[in-house]
């Protein structure tokens, strides 16, 4: 994304894709949480799509980036995972949770959520060091009275310092019956996967005023342009007495301080497999294609909701 501009990102208008690249299998209501990794990032020259189910990460590989078929679990105790390649090694960051009985009480009240940052690494793909820890509670507004929330972890090296953005606390969304993440923050390390010391205040927080984000402030992923950032951040808001949430561009000189710039993707609120809500996106480039990869929902009903992975695509003014 270097070398594009502010204007470029502006200009370019995206396209959903009517049909998810990946529904729900093996007994989950949801695959969420794309991270991907590019075929000329890959030693097999192929898609490699991170994502989680209700049972833990996993690893599916395309051909183009939309037939997904090979899947593999990579880890349980697991969510929202990002993946990079750097210094040639792939390093997954992760939430992880406790055992998947103990989020089950959390669900009906009977125990706290408590989760924090972890690792794995690779030089293959295809074997993976043991998880290891990233960064831990130690702020105040990582906790709620639902438990501790340290959640969708993205990396950003910034010169020689690696930020790491991540989600943490936890708003409670009565009419989905599940929390969203209430804040963003970043912690920054001068090594890859050690010593991460988190920002004291959030740089992302809820806005009543907000129509955007007047619940809860989602997920944040920033990218580094030619002329400054932008984040793409999905963002929790209530609209006519329901929850949902947008894709939105927000643009940054530094990367920690955000304006709102414009919506990328909306929901169709039809019923559809993005009827209500759109989340954590994964943005890349394909030559002078941009193609922004997300999980969406199509209603916020704890029994009939289903998450599935699609994106959308938008041609870059060279």
């Amino acid at each position: 994304m270097q070398s594009l501009s502010l204007s470029q990102l502006k200009s370019a208008a995206f396209s959903v894709r009517p049909d998810p690249v990946l529904r729900p299998f093996g007994g989950s209501f949801l695959v969420a949480d794309p991270s991907l990794l590019l075929p000329k990032e890959s030693p097999d020259e192929k898609w490699h799509l991170f994502f989680h189910t209700m049972f833990g990460v996993w690893e599916a590989i395309s051909d183009d980036g939309v037939a997904f078929t090979k899947k593999r679990k990579l880890l349980s105790r697991a969510m929202r995972p990002n993946v990079n390649f750097v210094d040639g090694r792939y390093v997954l960051f992760y939430e992880r949770t406790r055992p998947l009985m103990l989020n089950g009480l959390n669900f009906v009240g009977a125990a706290k959520w408590h989760s924090e940052i972890y690792a794995i690494e690779s030089r293959d793909l295809k074997s993976w060091s043991a998880p290891q820890p990233v960064l831990r509670h130690t702020k105040d507004f990582e906790e709620s009275p639902r438990g501790v929330s340290l959640s969708n972890p993205f990396l950003l090296r910034v010169g020689d310092v690696n930020r790491l953005y991540y989600s943490c606390g936890l708003t409670y969304i009565k009419d989905c019956g599940f929390c969203e993440p209430t804040y963003v923050n970043y912690a920054e390390s001068d090594d890859l996967l050690s010593g991460y010391r988190a920002a004291s205040a959030p740089i992302l927080s809820p806005d009543k005023d907000d129509p955007f984000l007047n619940l809860c402030s989602g997920c944040l992923k920033v990218y580094r342009l030619s002329d400054g950032f932008i984040g793409i951040q999905n963002g929790i808001f209530e609209k006519d007495g329901k929850s949902a949430s947008a894709i939105l561009l927000l643009s940054s000189e530094d990367g920690l301080r955000f304006r709102f710039e414009k919506t990328l993707v909306e929901p169709r609120y039809d019923g559809s497999w993005m009827g209500q809500f759109v989340y954590a996106s994964h943005l890349v480039r394909c030559g002078d294609v941009l193609r922004l990869y997300f999980n969406a929902r199509n209603t916020a009903n704890p029994l009939l909701g289903r998450e599935c992975i699609g994106f959308a695509e938008a041609k870059i003014e060279l």
